[in-house]
Parts: structure tokens; C-alpha cells; sequence
């Protein structure tokens, strides 16, 4: 990832600074009480623990990375890489993985192949990028997601953030099968789930042997034809990576239909009413997509996601964050994971926080990214 040009003026950079050394002291303070676990949502000031398959399990790694790349901090260092170590008994061991093996071993091992070119982490991203691979169905160009029977044919929205690991499995091995699988799949995606105002289907249903489309499925959203917002921001930064136009549509979309405090609903298309679910995550989200799709477009428009980004953290950053809560492990409040189901809402989510340090970090002009 090139740089991403800092505003010149001081009260910007101040500001992220200091929110950057919020950061800093909130995940020395989670490393201590959460350790090498598989942190997800958190309810009362504490996050929950998952099993060692859950599909965001690479986000707790990553935020301690994310970190560790700046300060050093051996004991970020030591947490992140044995959180990594626990999940070899899903990857080695049979277990049913899924599409989101991106999500789980792009932020912990090759992030920690990244910074430290540690060999034992190259080999289990790509053992998790073959079996990415391995789920391609060439008949429909697509990658399927979850492994239920009756789901033989379905693809989701999600697994456009899972693309990067096979991008990244394709440059270390100098094999562009990897590319042609993650290109295929998102031009489907771009064909069958992006609509042309550009937001988007979380499920579409192919049938399996001939891959025919079949039908659109509401799954997290409100209903097949709505727009939940979490699905945006992940077209907004999956697409960033594999098609600029893509990204571009839901970004507008994104955007226009972004409340003024920078909290969206989670699903621009369902009925407003009191206390409903709302989706901080999808914001921080989104701000790291729009700062990815700042470095893909021509200098005439970047400044315009630029500024959209950091606009969109800085409310996030005043109005939604924990800093003045010492009882609070989590960053970032009112995450939503599936409200259909009436799970994990209006609570920080884990991967909220993870995006929030990783767009304030590229907004503060690192370099590269874990993805």
C-alpha cells in the first residue's frame, strides 16, 4: 500500500495522534485482560470468548499487530503469535472451516509473516488460502460460503474481504491460479450483487452444477431487497482490492445514506424506529475502504475519500468510543453482528475495533496493510 497523504493542517494531525495513543493504551490494557483468546462481543465492559473456529477470531491479532508494528511492545508481540498457535487445531485438524479462513489468518498469520517473517505463519496462511481456494465452484465462478448442505450454492457479500488472502497466496508463490480464483469470484459479485445504486444482496443463491443464479436472499439484512450496511462497507474495501468502479458505486451509496453522526443503521432500508440496531462497525469499516479506494483513483477524486474517511472517524471518535470508560475492554460501541437473529446488538464487536486502529493507522500514512 503506497502512502496516504497526511492533511497538512496541525489540528488534523493532532488529532490523530492522540486518538492513536487512545488506541495504544486501550489494547495494552485488553492484551492484559483478554490474552491469547478469541474475544468477539462485549456485554457489561467484558468481551465474550469464542471457540477457536470462530470466523473473527483473526481480528483480536490483528488489532495487537497493528500495535506491536509501532511500539514494539514484546508483550503484544507474545499474545498475538500464541492466539495464532490456537488456532492450528481448527486448521490442521479437520474441522469444518468456511469462506472467512481470509478474516482469521490474514490478520494474525500473514500479518506476523509480514512484520516478522516468521515461516511457521506463512505456512498456515497458505494452507488457509488452499483451502479458500478449494471452494471455488467453477461452474458459477464463485466461492461458496458456509458448508450446510442445503447451502451448497450460496455465495455472501462477506467473502469479498476474504479475496486478499488468495491476492497474497498468489505473490508469495509467484502461482496466479490463487489471482484467477479471487478475480473470478468478485467479477461475479460484481455482476450479481452489486445493484446499480450500489448497494448490495448479503446472500445470492446459485444453483451448484450448472451455476445458474438463482434467487437473492435477505440473510442479515432486513429483507432480499434492502441494504444492510455492514454488507456496504464490505464492498467498499473487498471491492477497493479487485475493482474500482465497484468500489466506487458503494461508496456513494455509503455516503448518501449515512446518517450526520456517522452511525448507521444496520440496514439503510429498514423501517427507522426507537432503540434499534445500529452498526458502528460498518462505519469503521467503510473508513478503512474509502482510505483504500483514496490510493486507486486519480489525485482529482482521492481527496474526496480522504476526506470522507476521516470525517466519518473523527464522529466515530467522539461520539462512540470508550476512552472515558475504564470499565469497558472494548474501543468502539453499538456493533451490531446479525439483528434478524437478534444477535450481539448495539454492543462493541471486535472487529470494530480492529478497523477503527487500522483506518486511523492508514490515516496517519502507514504504509502497508495486514490484507
Amino acid at each position: 500500500m503506497k502512502n496516504i497523504e497526511l492533511h497538512p493542517d496541525s489540528e488534523s494531525q493532532l488529532w490523530l495522534e492522540q486518538t492513536w495513543g487512545k488506541i495504544i493504551e486501550k489494547v495494552e490494557s485488553m492484551c492484559e485482560s483478554i490474552g491469547a483468546d478469541f474475544p468477539y462481543a462485549s456485554y457489561h465492559g467484558k468481551y465474550n470468548r469464542e471457540q477457536a473456529d470462530w470466523w473473527t477470531n483473526g481480528f483480536w491479532p490483528g488489532l495487537l499487530w497493528l500495535v506491536y508494528r509501532e511500539t514494539k511492545d514484546e508483550r503484544l508481540k507474545e499474545v498475538a503469535a500464541l492466539t495464532e498457535v490456537r488456532m492450528d487445531l481448527v486448521l490442521y485438524d479437520f474441522f469444518p472451516l468456511h469462506h472467512d479462513v481470509g478474516f482469521m489468518w490474514s490478520l494474525s498469520s500473514v500479518a506476523q509473516f509480514k512484520l516478522l517473517g516468521h515461516e511457521d505463519s506463512r505456512r498456515r496462511a497458505m494452507t488457509a488460502a488452499s483451502h479458500l481456494a478449494g471452494r471455488f465452484n467453477p461452474a458459477g465462478q464463485f466461492i461458496r460460503a458456509w458448508n450446510q448442505p442445503e447451502r451448497v450454492g450460496w455465495a455472501i457479500i462477506d467473502c469479498m474481504m476474504n479475496l486478499p488472502l488468495l491476492y497474497w497466496a498468489s505473490e508469495e508463490t509467484k502461482d496466479p491460479r490463487f489471482r484467477h480464483i479471487a478475480r473470478l469470484h468478485a467479477d461475479t459479485t460484481l455482476r450479481e450483487f452489486l445493484r446499480p445504486d450500489g448497494s448490495t444482496h448479503h446472500i445470492v443463491c446459485f444453483d451448484p452444477e450448472t451455476g445458474e443464479r438463482q434467487e437473492a436472499l435477505g440473510g442479515q439484512g432486513y429483507d432480499p431487497d434492502s441494504a444492510w450496511s455492514r454488507g456496504t462497507a464490505w464492498a467498499i474495501y473487498g471491492m477497493a482490492l479487485s475493482a474500482r468502479y465497484a468500489a466506487k458505486r458503494s461508496a456513494h451509496f455509503f455516503l448518501a445514506n449515512l446518517p450526520d453522526d456517522g452511525l448507521p443503521p444496520w440496514d439503510f432500508r429498514a423501517p427507522w424506529e426507537e432503540g434499534m440496531a445500529m452498526d458502528s462497525t460498518a462505519s469503521a469499516c467503510a473508513a478503512s475502504g474509502l482510505l483504500e479506494l483514496s490510493l486507486l483513483v486519480p489525485s482529482s477524486e482521492s481527496r474526496m475519500y480522504l476526506d470522507a474517511a476521516e470525517k466519518l472517524l473523527r464522529k466515530l471518535d467522539e461520539r462512540y468510543t470508550t476512552w472515558n470508560d475504564p470499565h469497558e475492554e472494548a474501543i468502539l460501541l453499538f456493533g451490531t453482528a446479525n439483528s434478524p437473529r437478534k444477535t450481539h446488538v448495539n454492543v462493541p464487536i471486535i472487529y470494530g475495533d480492529y478497523f477503527f486502529a487500522e483506518a486511523i493507522c492508514k490515516l496517519r500514512g502507514i504504509k502497508d496493510t495486514f490484507w
